[in-house]
């Protein structure tokens, strides 16, 4: 693992990448962010050492390093998933990355279906805790205490003063922001009614295909962090309708810019 982080590090060190202040990881539909970047450095994940390759068709693959409000952020443009074939550790391996090229903060984007009855597509909801229900965990293995201590806490996977700070940000552009629990299944199935009565019955208000992992190693290096899900479609079971991943995009590109904006005004504060 050291070995494979040194050699990557390096890699990105060569390439010109140092020292982002913020990490950032952009999920399905949501690359926009990107736009407002002053891209100093633009490389192909497949070009990068030890690095997965996204098969999702809509994600763009790119890691992108520049200048968001005067801030040097590091932004991953399409992540990785478990249904992709990836290990845990894998999927998680960039945060490892961006902690040794030296970030001090990870904002992560994610789309997700709307659990909570109360939510409507569409709309963000702030994560302020998940259910992990990807059947393990990226630090299973050997331990590597200078990544990270054997047992991390979890108490608080997402940083309290992060997440005031975007809920100020969403009051003051009156961007409606709910705010709770994400539930991380391995997909890529979408779930069943009974599955949907599940989640919601365990205390989920949303749920996704990915996010734990990162977060988990993000807490394990010592990395502040935030999420958000962007809403794309609600799991109603007694009113389930066919998915329509189309659907799903053009909800997510409408949704994204009020993401956009609590994430420019949060990088700000930085």
């Amino acid at each position: 693992m050291r070995d494979k982080i040194d050699q990557t590090s390096q890699f990105l060190s060569q390439k010109g990448i140092k020292e982002p202040h913020v990490g950032i990881i952009l999920g399905t539909g949501l690359g926009k962010l990107i736009d407002s970047i002053q891209i100093e450095q633009e490389i192909e994940y497949a070009e990068i050492p030890n690095f997965p390759v996204s098969t999702v068709e809509f994600h763009k693959g790119k890691l992108i390093y520049g200048r968001l409000n005067g801030t040097t952020v590091l932004a991953m443009q399409g992540r990785f998933h478990y249904y992709e074939g990836y290990t845990l550790q894998e999927i998680s391996f960039p945060i490892r990355i961006m902690k040794n090229l030296g970030i001090a903060f990870l904002l992560i984007s994610n789309a997700g279906g709307a659990l909570n009855p109360e939510f409507r597509k569409g709309s963000l909801m702030l994560l302020d805790d998940h259910i992990n229900l990807l059947g393990g965990s990226p630090l299973i293995g050997k331990n590597h205490d200078d990544l990270g201590p054997r047992f991390p806490d979890m108490s608080a996977p997402y940083n309290a003063e992060l997440n005031q700070t975007m809920e100020r940000i969403a009051k003051e552009n009156n961007i409606p922001l709910h705010k709770g629990v994400y539930a991380a299944v391995p997909g890529p199935n979408l779930e069943t009614r009974a599955e949907y009565r599940y989640l919601r019955g365990i205390g989920a208000d949303v749920v996704g295909m990915s996010t734990v992992p990162e977060v988990i190693v993000a807490n394990h290096a010592g990395i502040p962090c935030a999420a958000i899900s962007v809403l794309t479609d609600e799991c109603d079971p007694d009113n389930l309708q066919p998915i329509d991943i189309k659907d799903i995009l053009e909800t997510a590109a409408i949704a994204e810019k009020d993401m956009i904006i609590i994430f420019e005004e949060l990088i700000k504060t930085l």
